[in-house]
């Protein structure tokens, strides 16, 4: 995996996670949900270039 990519992967992942709890915290719906959006396309991102690994070899 790229390591640009990657970081990237993880910062949407851990951001997502921060929105999520304060989210929680304060009941914010919305902060809460988007919150898990960002996880989701971290995951997403952290897929495709774990993909792009595996065709590499």
């Amino acid at each position: 995996m790229s390591g640009e990519q990657k970081s990237k992967a993880k910062t949407e992942q851990a951001k997502g996670k921060i929105k999520e709890a304060a989210g929680r915290l304060t009941g914010d719906e919305r902060l809460e949900a988007e919150g898990r959006e960002e996880q989701v396309k971290g995951d997403a991102r952290a897929a495709k270039e774990k993909a792009k690994d595996v065709f590499k070899h």
